[in-house]
């Protein structure tokens, strides 16, 4: 079974969010999903696109998805954050995983960052272990903190 590894189209973002949502389920997060087909077009191809993504495709459907974008690290400088990797569960273990995170490291190096940083659930054990295979190093003793949009809106109507 082959598949090709291509950057993101617009005309992708259906497939890439019904793998969104696939990832969601998995996460048993499935109801926190709340960006639109229409919202990743316009995210990821405006003239200011806010992220880029690898596709892995075959026999002309998206399987799987890498999507990332630029930050800045005031420690290392230039870093990306790979927000998602992401397999359609019947098509994991073929490599196209592995093929679309090695797409994403060769941009990094290839543009001169220095540093790829991304969150994996706890649980997620064999995700861990590969990372751990290629070299990253996995950081449990740090913790993800977010604040959403309606806690957002609390915060700055208090302070």
């Amino acid at each position: 079974m082959s598949f090709t590894i291509r950057f993101g189209k617009a005309k992708d973002m259906q497939e890439v969010h019904n793998l969104i949502m696939e990832l969601a389920i998995f996460e048993k997060e499935p109801n926190a999903v709340e960006i639109t087909v229409e919202d990743l077009v316009n995210d990821g191809f405006s003239n200011n696109p806010k992220f880029k993504i690898f596709v892995a495709e075959q026999e002309g459907a998206i399987i799987g998805i890498a999507l990332f974008y630029e930050r800045y690290s005031t420690w290392k400088g230039k870093a990306i954050h790979l927000e998602d990797l992401i397999v359609t569960k019947n098509k994991q273990k073929i490599g196209a995983g592995k093929a679309l995170y090695s797409a994403v490291l060769k941009y990094a190096h290839d543009h001169n960052f220095n540093r790829v940083a991304w969150e994996v659930i706890d649980w997620n054990t064999n995700a861990i272990e590969f990372y751990k295979s290629t070299g990253a190093t996995y950081l449990n003793n740090w913790s993800v903190v977010q604040m959403n949009q309606e806690n957002l809106a609390k915060f700055i109507e208090n302070n």
